[in-house]
């Protein structure tokens, strides 16, 4: 399969991981619902500046791309097994299972933010479009971008009693996660819930992520199948236009949430993340048009490559520096300093992927998601022995 890889795919999966990591950075310091009740961690006018800018360019925009991508992924995938003979709904139904399961470790031995169980759950939502033509996909992918965001609509007021125990929850979380033991930071994680929600609210979140989630999914798989990011060159003046209508109206619409308390504000941030998600995927491919210097594509591309292995390394190397079973500075570095870790612990994994490599054609992870998915220890697809009938066989030798 590696033959037919898009190199600028890959290089848009390590950018958007370097995205992810800034916005998970919010989850790793301040916790899955603390990173939204930011007042209690009483942070600069300077880190204030840094969280809103983060909130606003990246939390929420950078996953996107990673969803474009896997839409695009699994196209190319389904077009490399057909060529190869290999059941296509065997081999993708093994695959998300792998997804489903590691999340499901993930998110319950490491940490709160994980995204592989979400993705191997669409997975098998996405295999209902794996056939579908190109103006199908984009006609659904549109429709249901207009229609999810309206979800936004409307202001939900917080009980004094609510506010009360969110707040109870975030010290608790701040005291347990800066100096507690692995076995209290685990349970602390999976067993409190500051909402106190009742599980059908969480069976209905169930049943409507994958129309929620869909729209770029189904716009990588568009993409994949109109063979886009393919030949660079030839599409440049779409990623111009692209760049100059997405990220503006895309910044425009997330900034609104936080100017204004307007009950479509919801619907603005939902529109805008989506949309600038698109803008930076055709900045990205316009980026990668020019190519003047070729060290910084392939350090996206190298980290891309080991897209897997990469993103379960930043959680179990930013639970170690947060939480109290390592250094234990959950809620105490600051926003900016944050980022600039962030940046430092991507260009290192960007530097070992690169010699990584050179001496392995993809990582643990990796490896281990295609053995299982294609039943060999080397993780090589088995393919179809092709038959040749006995007949002409009988009539070339009379």
């Amino acid at each position: 399969m590696d033959k037919y890889r898009v190199s600028a795919i890959d290089g848009m999966r390590g950018f958007s991981l370097l995205g992810i990591l800034l916005a998970n950075m919010l989850i790793f310091q301040y916790g899955i619902w603390g990173k939204d009740e930011i007042g209690f961690y009483s942070l600069s006018a300077a880190d204030l500046g840094a969280y809103k800018l983060v909130k606003v360019l990246v939390e929420g925009s950078f996953m996107p791309i990673f969803t474009f991508l896997f839409g695009y992924s699994m196209i190319k995938m389904k077009e490399s097994l057909e060529r190869k003979g290999v059941p296509l709904k065997r081999y993708f139904v093994r695959r998300f299972l792998f997804l489903v399961c590691a999340g499901l470790l993930h998110s319950t031995f490491l940490w709160e933010g994980d995204i592989l169980f979400f993705y191997g759950f669409m997975g098998f939502f996405l295999l209902l479009f794996m056939n579908r033509s190109k103006k199908t996909l984009l006609i659904w992918g549109t429709s249901l971008l207009i229609l999810m965001s309206f979800l936004g609509y409307g202001n939900m007021e917080e009980s004094a009693e609510d506010k009360k125990i969110m707040a109870e929850y975030v010290e608790e979380t701040k005291t347990i996660y800066s100096s507690g033991s692995y076995s209290e930071i685990k349970a602390h994680r999976n067993n409190e819930d500051p909402l106190n929600l009742p599980d059908a609210f969480y069976v209905v979140i169930l049943i409507l992520a994958p129309l929620l989630t869909a729209p770029l999914f189904l716009f990588g798989m568009f993409a994949a199948k109109a063979n886009a990011f393919v030949h660079l060159q030839k599409e440049r003046s779409l990623y111009i236009k692209g760049s100059l209508l997405m990220l503006p109206i895309g910044i425009a619409l997330k900034v609104i949430p936080h100017v204004s308390e307007s009950a479509w504000s919801g619907v603005a941030e939902m529109l805008g993340a989506s949309l600038l998600a698109l803008g930076y995927i055709f900045l990205f491919a316009l980026l990668y048009t020019r190519k003047p210097n070729k060290i910084f594509p392939a350090a996206f591309e190298s980290v891309g490559k080991l897209s897997l292995t990469n993103y379960l390394m930043q959680t179990v190397i930013c639970t170690t520096i947060f939480y109290g079973y390592g250094f234990g500075l959950f809620g105490k570095l600051g926003m900016i300093w944050g980022i600039v870790l962030a940046v430092m612990i991507y260009a290192l994994q960007a530097i070992a992927s690169h010699y990584y490599l050179r001496r392995f054609k993809r990582g643990p992870i990796e490896q281990l998601l295609r053995i299982w998915t294609n039943f060999s220890w080397n993780g090589r697809v088995r393919q179809k022995k092709l038959r040749i009938e006995e007949g002409p066989k009988k009539a070339e030798g009379m």
